[in-house]
């Protein structure tokens, strides 16, 4: 099983460019099963979760074709399978974002429940709840969702009882090929999610009210192919911009869009930081400042997110000072503190809440990823710590950071992978 080694205290410097969204991705490469014609897409990332999803979509008879400017071509005219094994998705959360358009566009399908980042329960009934009111009939069977419809789906006006984005998305897209109106209330408002609707209205869908709480979707009879660039991955230069910040140095990531990181930015100007943003870049200076504590609140975007926890939560554990760090959307996402902790942190936690204690200096420490955010949180950790840092289970970062060793080793770091 791979490790990363790092060894510590290395300025950064130079430019990071900045993937295609994972978040962003998954959902669109499982909307292209809604398209009766073939799909070209760009800026898609070479990330596990985006192989095990093309292994799914393959799996279902979609013909997939790769071109030599890296584009992905998706031809879901010939799917003759309507099932996720669970085989397929046991490591992705995201694969339940196949049971809308399988059912919206055939009418039936079989997906297991999936699985992934081990970071608290993510229901999904939320998303079958929403369907049901939609006309399906849900069976929940030995592991599997079975979902079935006679004729079309019908618009149904659904209050979702939490934002979620997943929950938000799958609703999306079985309503785009329902009979009549959608009304979907509470939705999430992510970047990712307005990403997806803008892909299905690009390719025929009627939907208004996109990057707000209430999406109006007004139901059409097909979808068709288009050619269509996911958004960058605005958690990845988050986590670039973090490592700045913890070594004290200057960096640039571009390919980004500045205001789908709007909270976080402000976030890093409060702990010590000089930012400045273009329209695609931003660059963020820790050069001889000093590093803040910041309490930090997870919420829905446009606030906190989750997925930034973690990469602040180490940049509090070196800066002078006690922090608070809440995290409100997922109840089990502190697995990374005890890590942590073998590295000289000084971390309580009580609940939801971390206590941070600011300590002088971490030390490098053998310790292990328990999920994606998780382990990027301690490549952080091992890049400010004195010594080497060894993380065990990186298969964990390779779902959702394209290329992390190369891009960190150009700006200066020394990390390396090992078997």
């Amino acid at each position: 099983m791979d490790k990363l080694v790092i060894n510590g205290q290395s300025k950064l410097s130079g430019t990071v460019e900045i993937s295609g969204s994972k978040n962003a991705a998954l959902p669109i490469l499982m909307g292209c099963l809604l398209a009766e014609t073939p799909v070209k897409l760009g800026n898609v990332p070479h990330l596990m979760d985006v192989t095990t999803t093309l292994h799914l979509l393959g799996a279902m008879g979609v013909d997939i074709l790769f071109d030599e400017n890296c584009c992905i071509e998706i031809d879901a005219s010939k799917v003759n399978h309507r099932e996720a094994p669970y085989e397929l998705v046991k490591t992705m959360r995201a694969s339940i974002l196949v049971l809308g358009p399988l059912l919206a566009r055939f009418g039936e399908a079989k997906v297991s429940l999936p699985g992934g980042c081990a970071i608290g329960s993510r229901p999904v009934n939320i998303h079958l709840d929403g369907m049901e009111a939609m006309g399906a009939t849900i069976d929940v069977q030995d592991g599997y969702v079975v979902a079935t419809v006679e004729g079309r789906l019908q618009g149904a006006d659904i209050e979702m009882p939490v934002v979620t984005v997943t929950g938000t998305e799958n609703l999306l897209m079985a309503a785009v090929l329902a009979e009549g109106v959608t009304i979907l209330r509470n939705a999430a408002r992510e970047p990712e999610v307005t990403d997806l609707a803008q892909f299905l209205v690009k390719m025929g869908a009627k939907i208004t009210g996109i990057g707000t709480d209430t999406l109006v979707i007004e139901g059409v009879k097909r979808l068709n192919g288009v050619e269509y660039r996911v958004i960058p991955d605005r958690i990845e230069a988050g986590t670039y911009l973090a490592a700045a910040v913890l070594t004290q140095s200057i960096l640039t990531v571009t390919k980004v869009v500045p205001q789908h990181l709007k909270a976080v930015i402000e976030k890093f100007k409060e702990a010590g930081a000089d930012v400045c943003c273009t329209a695609e870049t931003i660059t963020i200076d820790m050069q001889g400042r000093k590093l803040r504590p910041v309490d930090i609140s997870t919420a829905p975007y446009p606030d906190f997110p989750t997925d930034m926890q973690a990469q602040f939560l180490v940049m509090n554990c070196v800066a002078e000072g006690k922090s608070k760090v809440e995290e409100n959307i997922f109840e089990n996402r502190f697995m990374h503190v005890s890590e942590l902790a073998r590295m000289g942190a000084k971390i309580d936690v009580d609940g939801n809440t971390a206590l941070i204690h600011g300590v002088e200096q971490l030390k490098g420490a053998r310790v292990m990823a328990t999920d994606l955010r998780a382990s990027a949180c301690l490549v952080l950790a091992g890049l400010v710590a004195e010594g080497e840092t060894v993380i065990d289970r990186v298969y964990h970062i390779d779902r959702g950071y394209e290329l992390i060793e190369e891009k960190f080793h150009k700006i200066g770091a020394h990390i390396y992978r090992r078997t």
